[in-house]
C-alpha cells in the first residue's frame, strides 16, 4: 500500500475544478457571477466554439487593486467572508475563492482588472496554474477575465465535452439564468462574432419577455406574497399555456438558480387541482429570505439549498400560488391570453387549398389584393322558429345591450309590441302552432354586461356562444359544468370543518422501514388530523385502524406510505386532500352537462353566471380551458376586414 502524502496544490485546483468546472458554461457562471458581486452594471459576454476554445467577460465593476491581483487566482482566497459568521449569512453569489484557481489551473486565463481610482489596469497570466508577474495595462475600469483553450491540460476530461453547438446551448442557458435573477443589469452575448442577445437594464417583466417569450408574459400571472420576513414574487403561467417542458421553470433563492425540491413540491400541489399530471407549469420565481435561513454551501456548484424553515417555504410558495391560480376566472382574467394567435396557427395549418381562399394581403408590387371570390358552403340545417319565438328572439337581444334610460317612446314601443305579440299568439294558435319555450325575460336597462356576456345560442349540442361587449365568447359546457360542480363539492366538503374518518373492519398491516416508522410516531397527531390512527407494532410494521371516509376503497398502504413520505420530506402532507379530490372531481365530470345535452338559454346564461362566481373556473379539472374570447379585431382579422 502506498504511504499518505499531501497532494500539490496543482493537483488538489484540478481535482477542485473537476467538481466545479464540468464544462465551460460552469467556468462561464463562476465568472459572471464574480463580475455581480463586484458590482457590475453591464456584462459582455463572448465565445468562440461554445466556450471551448475561449471565453472572454468583460465588466464595469468595481475592479481589483493591483496588489490582490495575484491573490485572485490562489486557492480559497476570496474578499467576500473572513468568518464562519460571514459564510452563515452569505449575501454574494461567490464565497469559496476557488472558482478562478480551479480555472486557471485547467485552461490559459488572463485576468485584467483596474480600479476606478487606478491609473492603469493590472494584468497577469495563468497557464496550467502557474502565474506569470503581473503587469500594467491599458483598460477601463472593470474587469475582464479571458479563458482560452479550456482542458487543454486535462485531455480525459475534454474528451467528455460535446459539440461546440451543445456547450454553447448550455453556456447561452447559464447566461440566461443569470440575467432573470438580475434585470437590473445589462448583458450581452456573442458566439464566434455573432451577436446572440442585447438585454438593457430593465424590469423583471420585460427581462421574463426576453428570456421566456411574449407568449409566457402574455400567458401569465403576477405573484407577489410576502409572510413573516420572506417574499414571493415573480411570474407564473396560466394553467391553459402550460408547455410539458422544464425549460421554463426559473427558481431564484435570493437571486441564485437553485433546483430545490421541496419549492418545486408546492408548485406542483398548487397547480394540481388545475392542470393534468402529464403537463409541466411554467414560472419565474424569486424567494427572498433573510440570509441566516438558508444554507448555500450544500453543493459544490450552489444549485441546491437547505432551508432553515423549510415547512414556512412550503407553505408560503403554496399559498400564494394557491391564491393566484384561485382567481382564475372570468371577472379577473381571460383563459386563453391570445386567441387570435391561434387562430392564425389554425390557419397556417390547414391544407393549400383552404389557404388559397385567403391570399396574401399585398402582391410583389406592394398593392392590396381584392378579396377572394365568395364560394358556397354547406348550409346548415335548423329547424324553423315560431313567429312568437321569432318575436321574442328579436325584442330581446334589442333591448339586452342597451345602456339608456327607457324613455317614453320606448315604453309606447313596448305597448305595441304587446298588441303584436298578442295578434301572433291568436295567429300561432288558430294555425296549431305552440311555443317550446316562454321567452326569457332579461333587464330591459342592463348597463353592465357581465364578463362572459349573454347566450345566443348552443352549436351542435357542445358549445355555448355568448355575446359579450364587442366579443363572442365560446363555452365548452362540458368542462364548464365540470369545474363548478367539482368547487361546490369541494366548499361543501370543507364547510365540515376536519376529515370524515373510517374505521377499517379489518385494520391493514404492512412492514415498513425505519423511516417510516419513526415519522408515523413522530407526526401521530398530524395523521389523526388527517383522518389516520396508526399504530406501531413491534418497531417493524405499521397498523391502519382509521381512514377518511372517502378513501376507505382506495389502496390503504400506498396512501400512508405517500403521506409518510410527504412529512418525511417537508413536514406536512396534502396526498389525503388530493385523493378526495379526485374521487369528487370524477364524480364532478360523471355528473356535469355531458356533450349532446340540449340547454334552454336560462340554462345556458345560469351555468355563465355560475362561471364568473366560480373559482378556477377558466380551466376544467384537467387543465383544458372552459371558454374563449374572440375580440371583434380578432374577428375582423380573420375575415380580412379593413386590409
Amino acid at each position: 500500500m502506498s504511504q499518505i502524502h499531501l497532494l500539490p496544490d496543482h493537483l488538489i485546483n484540478q481535482i477542485a475544478a473537476g467538481e466545479v468546472i464540468e464544462r465551460p458554461a460552469n467556468a462561464l457562471k463562476e465568472i459572471i457571477e464574480n463580475s455581480l458581486d463586484a458590482g457590475a452594471s453591464y456584462i459582455d459576454i463572448q465565445l468562440e466554439a461554445g466556450g471551448i476554445k475561449r471565453l472572454t467577460v468583460t465588466d464595469n465593476g468595481q475592479g481589483i487593486n493591483e496588489t490582490d491581483v495575484p491573490l485572485a487566482l490562489q486557492r480559497h482566497a476570496t474578499s467576500k467572508i473572513s468568518t464562519l459568521d460571514d459564510l452563515e449569512k452569505v449575501v454574494s453569489m461567490g464565497f469559496r475563492g476557488e472558482g478562478l484557481a480551479s480555472i486557471a489551473s485547467v485552461s490559459r486565463l488572463t485576468l485584467t482588472s483596474r480600479t476606478a481610482t487606478a491609473a492603469h489596469a493590472t494584468q497577469i497570466f495563468a497557464e496550467d496554474g502557474k502565474l506569470s508577474p503581473v503587469k500594467p495595462a491599458a483598460h477601463a475600469p472593470g474587469t475582464t477575465v479571458d479563458v482560452v483553450e479550456l482542458f487543454f491540460n486535462t485531455p480525459a476530461r475534454r474528451q467528455f465535452l460535446k459539440s461546440p453547438s451543445t456547450e454553447f446551448a448550455h453556456c447561452r442557458t447559464m447566461v440566461e439564468r443569470l440575467a432573470l435573477a438580475h434585470p437590473d443589469v445589462a448583458f450581452e452575448l456573442q458566439h464566434n462574432s455573432k451577436n446572440i442577445f442585447t438585454l438593457p437594464a430593465q424590469s423583471l417583466s420585460e427581462r421574463c419577455t426576453a428570456i421566456m417569450g411574449v407568449d409566457f408574459t402574455a400567458a401569465s400571472l403576477n405573484v407577489d406574497e410576502t409572510i413573516n420576513g420572506m417574499r414571493l414574487n415573480g411570474l407564473i403561467g396560466k394553467p391553459t399555456f402550460a408547455q410539458g417542458k422544464t425549460s421554463q421553470q426559473y427558481i431564484f433563492v435570493n437571486q441564485r438558480f437553485v433546483r430545490d425540491k421541496i419549492i418545486l413540491h408546492a408548485v406542483k400541489q398548487a397547480y394540481n387541482d388545475v392542470l393534468h399530471q402529464a403537463l409541466t407549469p411554467a414560472f419565474a420565481l424569486f424567494l427572498t429570505l433573510s440570509p441566516t435561513d438558508v444554507d448555500a454551501n450544500v453543493h459544490p456548484t450552489k444549485t441546491e439549498v437547505r432551508f432553515r424553515q423549510s415547512q414556512a417555504v412550503h407553505q408560503l410558495v403554496f399559498h400564494a400560488l394557491n391564491k393566484c391560480l384561485a382567481a382564475t376566472n372570468a371577472t379577473q382574467t381571460e383563459s386563453i391570453s391570445q386567441p387570435a394567435v391561434v387562430l392564425a396557427d389554425i390557419m397556417h395549418k390547414q391544407p393549400a387549398s383552404v389557404q388559397q381562399l385567403f391570399p396574401a394581403q399585398e402582391n410583389a408590387a406592394g398593392s392590396k389584393q381584392s378579396p377572394a371570390p365568395y364560394h358556397r358552403s354547406h348550409t346548415p340545417i335548423q329547424r324553423n322558429l315560431s313567429l312568437k319565438e321569432s318575436q321574442a328572439a328579436m325584442n330581446t337581444y334589442a333591448e339586452l345591450y342597451r345602456s339608456e334610460t327607457v324613455s317614453m317612446a320606448d315604453n309606447v314601443a313596448t305597448a305595441d309590441a304587446e298588441v303584436i305579440d298578442s295578434e301572433l299568439n291568436d295567429l300561432e294558435q288558430a294555425r296549431g302552432i305552440t311555443a317550446t319555450q316562454t321567452p326569457v325575460q332579461l333587464p330591459v336597462n342592463e348597463t353592465n354586461v357581465p364578463p362572459l356576456g349573454y347566450a345566443i345560442a348552443q352549436l351542435l349540442d357542445i358549445y355555448i356562444l355568448a355575446q359579450a361587449e364587442e366579443a363572442l365568447i365560446l363555452v365548452d359546457m362540458h368542462a364548464t359544468a365540470e369545474r363548478v360542480n367539482y368547487e361546490k363539492m369541494k366548499q361543501q366538503r370543507d364547510a365540515n370543518g376536519k376529515v370524515s374518518s373510517q374505521t377499517l373492519l379489518i385494520p391493514v398491516r404492512f412492514t415498513a422501514s425505519h423511516e417510516e416508522i419513526a415519522s408515523a410516531s413522530e407526526y401521530a397527531t398530524t395523521l389523526q388530523n388527517y383522518g389516520l390512527n396508526i399504530s406501531i407494532e413491534n418497531d417493524q410494521q405499521l397498523v391502519v385502524h382509521t381512514v377518511p371516509a372517502m378513501l376507505v376503497k382506495s389502496d390503504i398502504q400506498q396512501l400512508v406510505q405517500q403521506v409518510l413520505a410527504d412529512l418525511m420530506t417537508i413536514g406536512s402532507s396534502d396526498v389525503i386532500r388530493e385523493s378526495e379530490n379526485r374521487i369528487l372531481s370524477t364524480l364532478a365530470c360523471h355528473g356535469s352537462v355531458r356533450a349532446g345535452r340540449k340547454l334552454t338559454l336560462p340554462e345556458m346564461n345560469a351555468l355563465l353566471r355560475d362561471m364568473e362566481q366560480t373559482e378556477r373556473a377558466n380551466q376544467c379539472n384537467h387543465g383544458r380551458p372552459t371558454w374563449v374570447k374572440l375580440r371583434l379585431q380578432d374577428l375582423d382579422a380573420l375575415f380580412l376586414r379593413g386590409q
